[in-house]
Formats: structure tokens, C-alpha cells, sequence
């Protein structure tokens, strides 16, 4: 691996304009000018104060990139909800069963688990601007193949562009924003506008195969623009956000030789039980919206336009849950919060899987969605606030794409299961996944007094520099 040069801010002195040069001892003039006199502003606040933390309008160019985010997480949302409306329809036009046809579930998560890899390098070398330009542009090549309709094993393979590049999104836009001022309500909308993706896209593929008679494939004809645009939008805002300016504004999130802190943050018990608990929640979130339309049908007896409602109430409520319940998680506290919403979340899947009512589901299944949507940004707000600042880009950048690998690994079981029992398997394991959330949530230090977080990391640092001193 390359070793990156030392990255310093200096002064020009015949232009009075802030600058980026790999020395102090260079010249101005030979030093590389900054893009912008903001971020040059900001990276020198930062290195004089490393506790402080952006804001989603500060400075000013966050505010367009903070709404270009919003808008790759409304594609990322169509993306991943659009499977579970046309599962039914790939089933007939492939003539495969649901087990060859949860491949298309499962075939992302190795690109999941590259951009888990590869998120901080990616960081490292291109900045933000790197995943402002290779995420949608994974996207944009799926999309196109799969308008052509290949044959079924093509469909997999394709696939695993648009896990790489959702991933990528996923854990950068994540770890960006998750360090910003009132991170659980600016994640809430972040994690909001997905849910608002991931109702619209059933209703629009839905309609598109049962009212307008069009084929499945041409739903993505649409979702090659959705992700040109998003593209667009993106190497525009984050076209300053260079590799350079990354090092700079966050010298914390390598080591002096150059190395990135991958390796450490994958040591901190931290990142793996938030890995984890994501990955649960992930699948657990997209096989409910993934099997719904199927379970509707199969197991309510619904008809293919009221069923493909059922799950855009689903992700509606999800997305009102992150706005809304982004505001409440915050006052009470996450690790109370969360807790509790779990709680009702076992409840209302214990009501959706035990009375056989299709108006009943439909309701169960809006609420359902509405109790889970807080889940995802709360576990990356509790991951800053019990890691080292210098871990959180790499930490919370494996966290996020790692537990997007959720959304290939399980709906994939269940597709798998269902073959063999039956599609009414989806509640049941639904069920249990909640449980094993709930355990994993309770892993974390801190109890559940309101700032018990961020005690138990001041107890954490205490411990490292007691063990430092000793170590000296």
C-alpha cells in the first residue's frame, strides 16, 4: 500500500488564501490550493479543536450535500424494496423457485462485504468524492444490464455491482453524517428518505406490471435514471471533497505511517456487536418488505394491487418512524429507546403472524414498519458515541456496510426455507430475529440510564490512558 503524504494546512502569503501542501517547509506557490476558503476553514477548526463537529448547513456546502445524500438514500431505498414487488413476477417470467430466485437477495452481499473493506481506503485516496462517483456508477451498470433482461444466472452476478456500490453509499454517508451536531434526527432523515424510496418503488413496479401490463424489466429503465441523476448530483456537490482534503480535515483516521485504522477498528468489540445487530435489523427490515407481497398473496389470499399496498404502508411507516421517533430516541435516550421499541415490535409480529385478517396485516404491518425505522440511525449515533473519534470513519463505515449485507444474507434464508415450509415461515423468523436484536442491543455497555453512553466512554478513555501511562 501506498503511503500517503503528510497533509498540512498553510498560509499563501501573496494571496492570503488558505492552503493544503504536503509540507509546511514548501513553498505557497508549489502548494496545492484548497477548493474551497469553507472547508479550508473548517479543517483548520478541526485541528484546533477536534471535539468539534460539523453541521448539516456548515459549512454551507454540507447543506447540497447533506440533500444530495438524501436523495442517493431515496434510490437506495427503491432499490432494495423493489425486489420483494417483483419476486413474484421473476418467478413466472424465469420459471425458477424461490430458491434460485432469493438469489437475487443473497448475490449483493459480496459486494456489501467488499465496500465494508474498502470504505476507508476509498476514503483515503479519492475522499468523499470517490464515493460521490463509483456508488451510482456500480448502480447505473446493474440497472442497464438487467434492462436487458439476461438469463436468470446473469441476474445474481449483476447484482453484486449494485451491493458494492450501495454499500460504498451506505457506510460513507453514514459515517459523515453520524459525526455531525443532532445526529439522530439528521440520520433519521437520511434514514427516512430510504424508507420514502422503499414505499414508493413497490407502488411504482407494482402498477407498472398489473395496471400498465409492462414487463418486469422495464421498471428498471427508471431506475437507470434515478441513479444517473443521482450521480449528477453527487460528482457535482462532493467534486472538492478530493482525497486530499479528507486526509486533512481527519488526520486522526490514519496512523503516521499512512495506514488507515481499519484493522484497529475492527479489534474493538464495539464494531462487531453493532456489525452485527445491523446485519439482524437489515434483514430482518428487507425480508419483511422483501416476502410481504408473496406472503400477502399466498398466505392472505390478496389480490396483486392490495397486496403490493400492504408493503408501501409498510415502508411508509418506516419512514415516518425515523422522522418522527428520530426526535424521541435522542431525549429519552437509545439504549432505552431502542429496547422499548423492539419490545412493541415483538408484539405487533406476534399480532401480524397469529390473526389471519388481510385489512389486520395490512394495519400490523404500517405500525410494524413505523416501531422499526429508528433502529438502523440509532445504532450508528450510539457507535460515536462509544468509539474513539479516530475509529469512527472506519468502525461505523464497516458497521453500516457490513449490516447492509443484512438485506442480501436473510432474505435469501427465507426464500430458501420458504421452498421447503412455505412462505408463512417469514413470521415466525422475523420473530426471532427481533430476540437476537434485543440481546445484541443489550451487549452494549452503558445501561440504560440516558447518559449512560457516554459515561461508560469516559470510562473507556480513562482506562486507556491509565493503561498508557502504566505501558510509559
Amino acid at each position: 500500500m501506498t503511503t500517503p503524504p503528510e497533509i498540512n494546512l498553510a498560509t499563501d502569503k501573496e494571496t492570503g488564501k488558505d492552503v493544503i501542501a504536503p509540507n509546511l517547509n514548501e513553498k505557497p506557490e508549489e502548494a496545492v490550493e484548497e477548493d474551497t476558503k469553507e472547508e479550508v476553514q473548517e479543517s483548520s477548526e478541526e485541528t484546533n479543536d477536534s471535539t468539534r463537529l460539523e453541521k448539516w448547513n456548515y459549512p454551507r456546502v454540507n447543506m447540497y450535500r447533506y440533500l444530495t445524500t438524501l436523495f442517493c438514500f431515496i434510490n437506495m431505498g427503491m432499490n432494495d424494496a423493489a425486489y420483494g414487488a417483483l419476486i413474484p413476477y421473476l418467478e413466472i417470467y424465469y420459471n425458477v423457485n424461490y430458491t434460485i430466485i432469493s438469489l437475487v437477495f443473497l448475490a449483493p452481499f459480496l459486494g456489501y462485504t467488499l465496500a465494508a473493506f474498502s470504505n476507508n481506503q476509498v476514503h483515503m485516496r479519492f475522499g468523499q468524492l470517490g464515493i460521490a462517483i463509483i456508488a451510482p456508477s456500480c448502480k447505473i451498470i446493474a440497472y442497464v444490464v438487467i434492462c436487458v433482461h439476461p438469463p436468470y444466472p446473469v441476474l445474481p452476478v449483476i447484482f453484486m455491482f449494485a451491493g458494492f456500490g450501495i454499500g460504498l453509499a451506505d457506510s460513507g454517508w453514514n459515517a459523515w453524517i453520524g459525526n455531525m451536531q443532532n445526529a439522530n434526527e439528521m440520520l433519521g432523515f437520511l434514514h427516512g428518505c430510504y424508507g420514502l424510496g422503499a414505499a414508493i418503488s413497490p407502488l411504482i413496479a407494482t402498477a407498472m406490471v398489473t395496471k400498465a401490463h409492462l414487463l418486469w424489466y422495464k421498471f428498471y429503465y427508471l431506475m437507470v435514471g434515478v441513479a444517473v441523476l443521482e450521480l449528477i448530483l453527487s460528482a457535482y456537490t462532493f467534486r472538492k471533497a478530493t482525497g486530499a482534503v479528507y486526509r486533512a480535515k481527519n488526520p486522526g483516521t490514519h496512523s503516521k505511517e499512512g495506514h488507515s485504522r481499519t484493522r484497529e477498528a475492527l479489534r474493538n468489540k464495539i464494531t462487531w456487536i453493532c456489525a452485527v445487530f445491523l446485519l439482524c435489523y437489515v434483514g430482518v427490515e428487507v425480508s419483511l418488505g422483501g416476502w410481504l407481497v408473496t406472503f400477502m398473496l399466498k398466505v392472505r389470499h390478496g389480490q396483486p394491487f392490495p397486496s403490493g399496498l400492504v408493503v408501501t404502508g409498510f415502508w411508509l411507516g418506516l419512514t415516518f418512524g425515523r422522522v418522527i421517533l428520530g426526535f424521541v430516541t435522542g431525549k429519552i435516550g437509545e439504549k432505552l429507546a431502542i429496547a422499548s421499541y423492539l419490545l412493541i415490535c415483538m408484539g405487533l409480529e406476534l399480532c401480524f403472524w397469529l390473526i389471519p385478517n388481510f385489512v389486520a396485516s395490512a394495519v400490523f404491518a404500517g405500525w410494524l414498519g413505523f416501531f422499526l425505522g429508528p433502529l438502523f440511525p440509532a445504532a450508528i449515533v450510539v457507535a460515536t458515541k462509544l468509539l474513539p473519534r479516530r475509529l469512527h470513519v472506519s468502525a461505523i463505515g464497516f458497521a453500516a456496510a457490513f449490516g447492509g449485507g443484512g438485506a442480501a444474507v436473510l432474505p435469501f434464508a427465507v426464500g430458501a426455507i420458504a421452498q421447503a415450509k412455505g412462505v408463512q415461515v417469514l413470521q415466525p423468523i422475523a420473530l426471532a430475529l427481533f430476540v437476537a436484536i434485543l440481546a445484541l442491543w443489550c451487549l452494549l455497555p452503558g445501561g440504560f440510564k440516558k447518559k449512560g453512553l457516554e459515561d461508560a466512554q469516559k470510562k473507556d478513555e480513562e482506562e486507556g490512558n491509565e493503561e498508557g501511562a502504566l505501558s510509559a
